[in-house]
């Protein structure tokens, strides 16, 4: 460059680059002066926010509650004026909610069989510990659900209820029955609608992407979008899954005699089809009959023997067997495996929707399974529970009535 063409740039330059810098300057302080501003505003928001929370707590003469996913407190905390016989913080924590209060009525249908069904509870009536005069609380709660769709526990409120009111009288069958069914189709529209459609826009989005565009996509981007039209598959199937566990209350129960022997063969047949590459040796004990609906029972076993067949996969010759035992004075249904099992710890989450013990990955399933197979025992009567160790396989134990 020449010597006046290097003058001309000290002489006419640095004017402007001191300009540039000063602009830059100011651009700095002008975004750190308005991020301290909404840093402050923020601050204020939060202010205000927890002071209407303060002022609602006063206001309303409720107890606040939080449980773990095991339905055990984690909080209780009683309003700000709340008498000194009121309820003692639990001992220790980790007190399940049903033994901190005395429902009345059944137990299948009661505060803990809410609790495991993961429903909301809607003025739950409930005795006080220690109440006198027969006072009672009412009980309202909703379930928290992770990120990934975990159950966390619930979180709700209790309030004095005063007396038990007066017992209402009683709903015709009829008239209840209709009321369910519509509930049922309300449910089922709600679901089929406000989620699937969400799930077929990003469905559709991604099938455009990768017919239209994989090609300019890489290795990486190309496993993206499978990935994505994976998970609308996997919700789908959840959706599917959830439909026909609402469907089990509304459907009445057909009552017969049931081969559950008969049925249980032609579920293990409908499985080796399915996969004859399979070296599994399936025991069924002969002429167990019992009085039921065929299709709910079928389903029992399909999920139950189902799950034997899946979970123990993995074993080269795997043994699944299903039998009947007296207990008790009762006819108890055992299905086992000798699979992959589980840990006893974690029983109790079994039978919950979208409840699972192992990884989607390793095993494949919608975690809805077990609740309608519980579904199905409590509405022929019965009762269901489990025995494992992991690795060692698991044994399902289910009675019925009939």
């Amino acid at each position: 460059m020449p010597a006046t063409s290097v003058a001309g740039l000290a002489a006419d330059g640095w004017p402007w680059l001191f300009a540039m810098v000063a602009l830059g300057a100011m651009a700095v302080v002008a975004f750190r002066l308005g991020r301290l501003q909404q840093l402050r505003d923020d601050t204020e928001t939060l202010r205000a926010t927890r002071a209407r929370q303060q002022l609602l707590d006063q206001l309303l003469d409720v107890w606040q509650w939080q449980t773990d996913r095991n339905h055990r407190l984690l909080r209780l905390q009683p309003p700000s004026d709340a008498p000194a016989a009121a309820w003692a913080a639990p001992a220790g924590g980790g007190q399940p909610l049903w033994e901190r209060f005395d429902a009345s009525g059944d137990p299948h249908a009661g505060l803990r069989a809410q609790l495991e069904s993961m429903a909301p509870l809607r003025d739950v009536a409930v005795r006080s510990p220690g109440g006198a005069g027969g006072a009672h609380w009412l009980l309202r709660g909703v379930p928290r659900f992770d990120a990934e769709g975990r159950f966390e526990g619930y979180v709700g409120t209790a309030r004095a209820g005063g007396p038990p009111a007066e017992p209402l009288p009683p709903v015709p069958a009829a008239a209840a029955a209709e009321e369910a069914l519509s509930e049922q189709a309300a449910f089922s529209y709600t679901v089929t609608h406000d989620l699937r459609a969400p799930i077929r826009v990003v469905e559709g989005f991604a099938r455009i992407l990768k017919e239209d565009y994989g090609r300019a996509l890489d290795k990486i981007g190309n496993d993206h979008l499978d990935r994505v039209l994976a998970a609308a598959a996997r919700m789908n199937s959840m959706i599917d899954a959830l439909l026909a566990l609402a469907n089990l209350s509304a459907q009445p129960l057909a009552r017969q005699p049931v081969n559950l022997s008969q049925l249980a063969g032609f579920v293990v047949d409908d499985l080796r089809r399915a996969a004859p590459q399979r070296q599994a040796t399936v025991r069924i004990e002969p002429g167990l009959v019992v009085d039921g609906d065929p299709t709910l029972l079928r389903l029992v076993l399909e999920n139950l023997l189902g799950n034997a067949w899946k979970y123990s996969a993995q074993v080269p010759h795997a043994q699944i067997s299903f039998g009947a035992a007296q207990r008790d004075g009762r006819r108890v249904y055992t299905v086992a495996d000798d699979g992959a099992g589980f840990d006893m710890r974690n029983a109790e989450r079994l039978f919950g929707v979208f409840q699972r013990l192992h990884s989607a990955n390793e095993f494949p399933g919608t975690g809805v399974g077990l609740a309608s197979v519980k579904r199905i025992v409590r509405r022929h009567g019965g009762d269901i529970w489990a025995e494992a160790e992991p690795g060692r396989g698991a044994r399902f134990h289910f009675t019925l009535q009939g």
